[in-house]
Formats: structure tokens, C-alpha cells, sequence
């Protein structure tokens, strides 16, 4: 898994980059899971938020938003960030019961499921399946797997499903690849919508 504390130690964090460049984008997917919600939305958690890049606009949009990573200056950082109706907390994704978060209608994951090993990925799985409410969705962000893998992270559609067996892929579609930078923009991002079999 790749070293995130290191990484922000030294102000290395290309995917806040990624973020800014494909706003427009990430915008328009959060759009379309609320096209078919009712109000109040309910509660979003954000896998591995960093520096919260992405959970106050959870917010904004109407959401009871969660923020988790376990990067204690990450965190630190985003709580500096003035959000209405957003919470951040540390701790693990691969261990979420025990961050003792309730449940939840909505999962965003930008970038983080990718970076753990087979194990990991199943403990992500079945923590988001255990928080996840009745017919919950959940949208991720992944690299492809490359020879690059044990460096930058990435996961095929299969492994995405093995680590969710519960939920129902809804859709798979390219990303944009403008902020990614070189060696990201060649890993073939995709964005997977699943959901929560009742």
C-alpha cells in the first residue's frame, strides 16, 4: 500500500490535483445519484477523504457527510476547512466498525480502495457492506491495474466485485485522465457504480 503519511509529510498529493482538473466530471456523477433520491439525502461516507477534498461538497449537496482517513494530518487539515454538515474522523477503512460511524445511504471512494492488497480490499468490502443501508450506493474512482500496481495502486472490475459480492454493479465508465500526470493517466481509470442487494 502506499505510503499516504509520507506522501503528505511532504506535500506530494497528485490527487488533489486529479480533483481540481475533473470537477466538472465528478460533479455531474454526484448529480445523477440524486437524481433518483428524496430530500433529506441522507448520509455519505467518504473513503480516505485526505485533506477533504471531496466531503464538503457532499455536504453542500445535502448530505449528512462523513470524512475517513487515517492519515491524523490529513484529517487535521480538512476540519481547518469551514463545512457545514460535514464530519471528519480517523480511522481505518479497512477496520470501519471499529470508527463506530452508524450507517450509511451513500459511499464515495476517490482513489483509495486501489491502493490496498487482496485482503484489504475484501476488509473495505465487507466494513462498507455492514455500514451500507438498504439499497446504499457506492462510487468509486480506480486506476486499472498496470505493471506500475505495487507503486501507484489499481484494480480490475473482478477484483472490485470479489471485495463487494453483496452489491450490484450499476455501471462502469472511463474517467478523465486530465490531472492525472504521467504514469497515472496511462492506468485506464474507471468510475463503478454498485449497489446494495437488499
Amino acid at each position: 500500500m502506499t505510503n499516504y503519511a509520507r506522501m503528505y509529510r511532504f506535500g506530494i498529493t497528485p490527487w488533489e490535483r486529479y480533483g481540481k482538473a475533473a470537477g466538472t466530471g465528478i460533479a455531474a456523477l454526484l448529480d445523477r445519484e440524486e437524481a433518483d433520491r428524496s430530500r433529506p439525502l441522507g448520509r455519505a461516507l467518504d473513503l480516505g477523504c485526505g485533506r477533504g477534498q471531496f466531503t464538503p461538497e457532499l455536504g453542500r449537496r445535502g448530505w449528512q457527510a462523513v470524512g475517513i482517513d487515517y492519515v491524523p494530518a490529513a484529517i487535521e487539515a480538512a476540519r481547518r476547512k469551514p463545512a457545514e454538515g460535514t464530519t471528519y474522523v480517523v480511522g481505518d477503512v479497512t477496520d470501519l466498525a471499529a470508527a463506530d460511524l452508524g450507517t450509511f445511504d451513500f459511499f464515495l471512494d476517490i482513489g483509495c480502495f486501489q491502493g490496498f492488497q487482496a485482503e484489504q480490499r475484501h476488509a473495505v468490502g465487507r466494513g462498507v457492506t455492514a455500514l451500507a443501508n438498504p439499497a446504499a450506493t457506492l462510487l468509486m474512482l480506480a486506476f486499472g491495474p498496470t505493471r506500475l500496481r505495487s507503486r501507484i495502486g489499481g484494480v480490475s472490475q473482478a477484483e472490485v466485485e470479489a471485495a463487494f459480492p453483496d452489491w450490484e454493479m450499476l455501471d462502469v465508465q472511463p474517467a478523465e485522465t486530465a490531472g492525472l500526470g504521467w504514469p497515472m493517466n496511462r492506468t485506464s481509470p474507471q468510475w463503478y457504480r454498485l449497489r446494495r442487494r437488499n
